[in-house]
């Protein structure tokens, strides 16, 4: 049992106050509510009335409980995981619980963005806090009603009980309850007392996405909005000149056409304020379908402002980028060139993967209502904070005055961490003076940038005269970034160990995408790897294991950013459930991989066929690390999803460019996986160390792309190095 004070740096962490029909409300001074619409409120008999005051949690005088999710719900089940771990200290009934999305305050939460796997990572300890400290506090004012001391009292999903045989309800003490002082100490449950925590539990939109219910941005609608619909220039490097606009405007429906400057000369620009077309060309009208014909009948000119890129001469400048020396290595271990000289072998891969698009289910849109006194934005957003600070600085207007409210998320994948749909909405809601929603089509979306950069990486091997790995040189090259992590494996196992890292320009914007670096460079290092398993001999789990064993027993630096015992423990476990020894069967061909990132660590083995030269992805088998798992339904949907969208990016995607202009627009020529193409079965084991969560969301996608190169090198003899691997000779698969 973990004892928590609830006192930090002379202020409250806990505030209680009194709610009108009375309910007790607690929450952290950085939480606040918004008004229930939860799907079942029809199913529970509430109280008469609801409470719209600062708070996390909110407890009904007939015990019903409504808990306020704080972080934007992008389809990885926070709004799900986040109440229960609030539910599991609380010792509340889940069927007693709704679950509602809280609107963005930044006085008032403390985290209120989606990215990097980190929400439940970060606020684990502090949603238990708010749940145990009401817990508490509902003990205290039973024990004052029956003149018992609160040692004699125990709780039961939403009833305390008394030794002597006394039971009452949370919702019949919620009125004393806000009257006792938060205590200076609170207990934490013992993990293994868990009832909600660990137990798969639905979505609790489940039912609404199933129904089609208004849900996500797309749905909102409002009395006497506008829809808006913009262009952006064809190429990178390039701007709108002038409009010959008469047609459209002469269109049923249409109210207006104009260009406009979403981000302005003179704007500071946040790291969210990615974006490579701040002038656009913007039609606004009464209905989707007007808009979007008018929007066809413009006759724009555009100028170049700068270069106009094309896919090969990026692809040469990275190329030439690896055969120079960087001036300052980023890590260097031992004496990488003097091992080099005297290695018996020497084994050198470059390895390539392309920009690629996010494609989230639900392209870009955003609602704004901006007027003299105030704005209001409602959509989908990762990073409500970062958008509401640009457009007080593009409007003018205090931060205070500016309300975002988020809607569900057709996915997010780090696209919606850029916020310009936003920031856009408010500028033209602004300039029409009415409501408006913004919406983009999916090729406005495709070919507007925010790409995951394109990356180049060099590995060499230095193998001595016994078959031992005794030297690694890594040298990577990216647009904008470099893809390597200086500081993780197999940093810290090898003697001799040499990064540089190079990055080059473009105006082609780039951004967060799934797993950021390590998308790519997981693929690469852990395929260069089973390349230098093969050189010397070893079974490509045994030979991980081994290096990771030698970084756990003698690591080499200090700067070592992994746990090595965690890392080996996934090749453990994933090896004894594919049967990685003795179970090979005729025709199917096994590849493994492991990477480490998001503070969590997966080992995943692929099991495929050939059919034709097609490969046939029959099952994955994950092994994860990621400390206590909060809901393990959604842990495998998380699991399955980033087996499934690496598989398929690593297969078949990629974004092109000839001067500067994406060849790329929809899915007709942006390759996607298919159904048909997904792996039959997928299964996903956790360990179970009782250890705090870590990352999840992202996890499960990097290490999955190379243990299907390696699989496919198992059944072709060749190595896979370039991404797409559907773009190379190696599988007969449609081109497109």
């Amino acid at each position: 049992m973990e004892i928590i004070k609830t006192h930090y740096n002379r202020r409250s962490f806990i505030k209680v106050s009194a709610a009108a029909g009375g309910g007790i409300m607690i929450g952290f001074n950085w939480l606040m509510s918004c008004s229930p619409g939860n799907e079942r409120l029809g199913e529970l008999a509430l109280p008469d009335e609801w409470f719209d005051i600062n708070a996390y949690l909110k407890i009904g005088n007939n015990g019903v409980v409504t808990i306020f999710s704080q972080n934007p719900e992008i389809g990885q089940n926070v709004k799900t995981a986040m109440p229960m771990i609030v539910a599991e200290e609380l010792d509340v009934d889940w069927g007693q619980v709704l679950v509602e999305q809280a609107p963005l305050n930044t006085e008032k939460f403390n985290r209120q963005l989606a990215g990097g796997s980190q929400s439940i990572r970060q606020e684990w300890k502090s949603l238990r806090v708010a749940g145990a400290t009401a817990r508490r506090l509902l003990m205290e004012a039973a024990a004052k009603k029956w003149e018992v001391p609160v040692s004699e009292l125990s709780t039961d999903k939403g009833v305390i009980k008394s030794s002597s045989g006394k039971s009452i309800g949370y919702g019949e003490v919620a009125s004393m309850a806000v009257s006792i002082e938060v205590p200076e100490e609170i207990q934490l449950k013992d993990p293994k007392n868990f009832k909600i925590i660990g137990k798969p539990t639905k979505n609790v939109d489940g039912k609404k996405v199933i129904k089609g219910e208004p849900l996500f941005g797309f749905d909102i609608k409002r009395e006497g909005m506008l829809i808006a619909m913009i262009v952006h220039a064809p190429a990178f490097g390039m701007r709108p000149k002038s409009v010959d606009d008469s047609e459209a405007r002469a269109m049923p429906g249409i109210k207006d056409v104009f260009i406009v400057n979403s981000l302005p000369e003179g704007i500071e620009r946040q790291w969210s304020d990615v974006n490579a077309y701040p002038e656009l060309v913007v039609v606004v009208g009464n209905s989707t379908w007007e808009v979007m014909k008018a929007k066809k009948a413009l006759k724009i000119e555009w100028e170049a402002t700068s270069k106009l890129e094309s896919t090969d001469e990026y692809e040469k400048a990275l190329t030439d980028l690896l055969e120079k020396k960087a001036d300052e290595p980023a890590r260097k271990d031992g004496n990488p060139d003097e091992a080099f000289k005297k290695a018996a072998r020497v084994i050198e891969r470059t390895y390539s993967g392309p920009f690629l698009a996010h494609n989230t289910m639900e392209p870009m849109n955003f609602f704004a209502n901006v007027t003299a006194e105030k704005a209001e934005l409602v959509g989908p957003i990762q990073t409500p904070a970062q958008l509401r600070a640009t457009v007080s600085m593009v409007l003018g207007m205090p931060e205070e005055k500016i309300s975002v409210d988020m809607t569900r998320q057709g996915g997010g994948f780090g696209r919606r961490l850029y916020g310009n749909f936003g920031v856009e909405a408010a500028v033209i809601s602004k300039r029409v003076g009415a409501p408006v929603k913004l919406v983009y089509t999916r090729e406005d979306d495709i070919t507007q940038g925010t790409y995951r950069p394109a990356y180049k990486v060099k590995y060499q091997a230095a193998i001595d005269k016994n078959n031992n790995l005794v030297g690694i040189k890594i040298r990577g090259a990216g647009i904008h970034e470099s893809p390597v992590f200086a500081n993780r494996f197999p940093a810290g196992a090898v003697d001799h160990y040499l990064v540089e890292n190079h990055t080059l320009d473009s105006n082609i914007t780039t951004g967060a995408w799934r797993a950021p670096r390590s998308n790519f460079i997981a693929v690469a290092e852990q395929s260069f790897l089973d390349e230098v398993a093969e050189a010397v001999g070893k079974d490509p789990i045994d030979f991980r294991i081994e290096l990771l064993e030698r970084a756990a027993a003698k690591p080499v630096g200090e700067r070592n950013d992994y746990d090595a015992a965690r890392y080996a423990g996934v090749l453990k476990l994933v090896r004894e459930k594919s049967g990685w020894i003795g179970t090979k069967k005729d025709g199917v061909n096994r590849g493994v991989s492991a990477y480490f990132c998001h503070n969590s660590y997966v080992a995943q083995v692929v099991d495929l066929i050939m059919n034709d030269g097609k490969p046939i992805i029959q099952k994955v088998w994950c092994a994860a690390d990621c400390g206590i798992v909060v809901n393990p339904e959604g842990a495998r949907n998380q699991m399955e999803g980033c087996v499934v969208d690496g598989i398929g990016h690593a297969m078949y995607s990629a974004m092109t460019f000839k001067e500067g202009k994406p060849d790329q627009s929809n899915f007709h020529n942006y390759r996607l996986i298919r159904n048909s193409e997904a792996p039959r079965e997928i299964e996903c084991f956790f360990v179970d160390n009782g250890i705090d969560p870590t990352g999840l969301g992202e996890p499960g996608l990097p290490p999955v792309g190379a243990a299907l190169a390696n699989a496919l090198y198992a059944a072709t003899g060749k190595r896979l190095t370039t991404q797409p691997f559907a773009q190379t000779d190696l599988v007969n698969i449609e081109r497109m």
